[in-house]
């Protein structure tokens, strides 16, 4: 039988779950004062990973119009050369799963004497395939980019960080806390990210650089039209798995995607945690109210799960004192 396994490199600035939502509708201002501030001072430096396209490419975009000077992480020798051409931007040889090329970047930004005032953790990956035929490789290969990726950048860059007392922010998704079926080596990428950006911020924020998570839903991209064209140049098929008709029907489904919303406010969000005197911990951006609220009935869904079936389960009106009293804590960030 051969199993589909579908991986495809990706450029990503986000995405999962709580905290706050912002909508297509809600962004719109987001972080003015503090860009124009930004504009009016030296610019301050920020990594970017994975930004030679898609979301990456637009906030690298975002940042530099908004104050910033980004350095702008990519694999390719042409996406390198085609990102320094924009003003304030700097290209960067940057592969997150190289340790190589991490000593190299680090080397580079800091003999440019700019400081590093924030990290973008970008760069991502997926890879699709039911749990009980995804190959060790396959899976590996996406945890290797999607979280060990943050984990090696953010721990080379850690003290010019800690010295400019500045940001780290990561992609994550709504992914990160609802699931889909035939996606669980990305969803698990994503739920490992929210654990990552909790214990960092309790480690980090000490020392005084914020940390934070963006978590964007369905935005306009190429993501999934390239994950097919990946699979069927690598010759992957759906036949003999288990779930053969659901993964035909994908296949033959339109993936372009072009109906869906610029992700501008992917971007926006991550200008708000590069300049916000109280940046949130989580940016769920989605692009409609579906998205934010399947999303987060699916972290109250677990809730309920946990509290059910034990000698300490919590009634309603204890579960609502707890919902209210997280709801002000978060108004406070």
């Amino acid at each position: 039988m051969k199993h589909i396994a579908l991986a495809l490199s990706l450029v990503f600035v986000g995405a999962a779950l709580a905290g706050a939502t912002y909508s297509s509708t809600a962004v719109t201002g987001l972080g003015q004062d503090d860009a124009e501030s930004a504009q009016d001072a030296p610019r301050r430096a920020i990594l970017v990973t994975g930004a030679s396209s898609g979301l990456g490419r637009r906030t690298a975009l975002h940042l530099a119009e908004n104050g910033f000077f980004v350095y702008a992480g990519a694999r390719k020798d042409d996406d390198i050369k085609a990102l320094s051409e924009i003003e304030h931007v700097q290209g960067i040889r940057l592969d997150v799963t190289v340790q190589e090329d991490i000593d190299a970047a680090v080397k580079e930004i800091t003999a440019a004497g700019r400081g590093l005032h924030g990290l973008i953790n970008n760069a991502g990956v997926v890879v699709m395939a039911p749990l009980t035929e995804v190959t060790e490789e396959d899976l590996h290969f996406q945890m290797d980019v999607n979280v060990y990726g943050p984990y090696r950048v953010t721990k080379a860059f850690a003290d010019l960080l800690i010295e400019s007392q500045g940001r780290v922010s990561t992609t994550g998704s709504i992914s990160g806390v609802a699931t889909w079926g035939l996606g669980g080596p990305y969803t698990m990428s994503k739920h490992s990210v929210e654990a990552y950006t909790d214990v960092l911020a309790m480690e980090l924020e000490p020392l005084g650089v914020q940390v934070s998570v963006v978590d964007p839903g369905n935005f306009k991209s190429r993501i999934f039209a390239s994950m097919v064209e990946r699979m069927k140049k690598k010759g992957y098929s759906a036949k003999g798995s288990r779930y053969e008709a659901q993964l035909t029907s994908f296949l033959d489904r339109d993936q372009s995607r072009d109906e869906h919303m610029d992700p501008l406010p992917v971007a926006e969000a991550f200008l708000d945690a590069m300049t916000s005197d109280t940046p949130r911990r989580r940016y769920m951006v989605t692009p409609n109210q579906r998205e934010a609220t399947m999303t987060i009935r699916a972290a109250l869904r677990r809730t309920a799960e946990l509290n059910q079936g034990h000698g300490f389960a919590l009634d309603a009106e204890a579960l609502h004192a707890l919902l209210d009293e997280e709801l002000e804590r978060a108004s406070k960030r």
